[in-house]
């Protein structure tokens, strides 16, 4: 199922009811249809967000984000941007292309409350390959690892659902566990979802397998596409 882009906010009431269902702690500041800060500067104001707004700037989307929308943004806290194995995040700022990839995984069109997102199984980003949704142990949990902290932050713009890691697009995740291709050689690894890891540049394909290149990266990598693989 993919999300219901033709619906706007819901009540406030309706957050809370759903919020409490799933076990989704629901953020102090929701303010239903009333906020007047876009989500660039919703973010920048909550404290959390430092190492995504300066990563919005370096991949050009600050603008895209404080434009009309409406936008949902799963967005990561600085502790899930320190999860990133050591290296990941300056190479991506240094690679406003690949870094504007990984961002726009992250932002779905349309406002999507908690409400909504509990009975979905999959949302399809900005970015285009889908999230996979689900709850587990009461709590909705994207791409089989990274989880829902908090819900329904309103902005002028859109929603914010706070997560716990970074979502990574199954494609990359792919292009990180495969072996380099041969000098020469055409594109035809596939990823999980059946799009070819032609679609994303080879230099971004290179960066993440540069970054993941030792030993622990690798076990992380096989651990992120198992929990991609339920």
């Amino acid at each position: 199922m993919r999300l219901a882009l033709s619906r706007r906010f819901v009540l406030l009431p309706m957050f809370v009811a759903a919020c409490s269902l799933a076990g989704l702690p629901v953020a102090a500041s929701v303010q239903a249809q009333t906020a007047t800060a876009d989500i660039v500067d919703t973010a920048v104001a909550a404290g959390q967000f430092t190492t995504l707004a300066k990563a919005l700037q370096a991949a050009g989307l600050v603008d895209t984000l404080k434009s009309g929308g409406p936008f949902t943004v799963f967005a990561p806290t600085d502790a899930a941007f320190a999860k990133l194995p050591a290296g990941t995040l300056d190479s991506l700022l240094a690679n406003p292309s690949a870094l504007k990839t990984v961002l726009t995984y992250h932002v779905v069109h349309g406002a999507v409350p908690a409400s909504q997102v509990v009975g979905l199984t999959s949302a399809t980003p900005i970015e285009g390959e889908a999230i996979s949704i689900a709850i587990v142990n009461g709590t909705v949990v994207l791409n089989g690892s990274s989880k829902v902290i908090t819900t329904d932050i309103m902005a002028s713009n859109g929603i914010i659902h706070v997560i716990d890691s970074v979502l990574l697009p199954p494609s990359i995740a792919s292009a990180m566990a495969a072996p380099a291709a041969p000098a020469g050689a055409s594109g035809g690894t596939t990823a999980r979802d059946g799009q070819s890891l032609a679609s994303q540049t080879a230099a971004t394909q290179a960066l993440f397998r540069s970054v993941w290149a030792d030993k622990a990266a690798t076990e992380w990598v096989t651990e992120h596409n198992a929990a991609l693989a339920h």
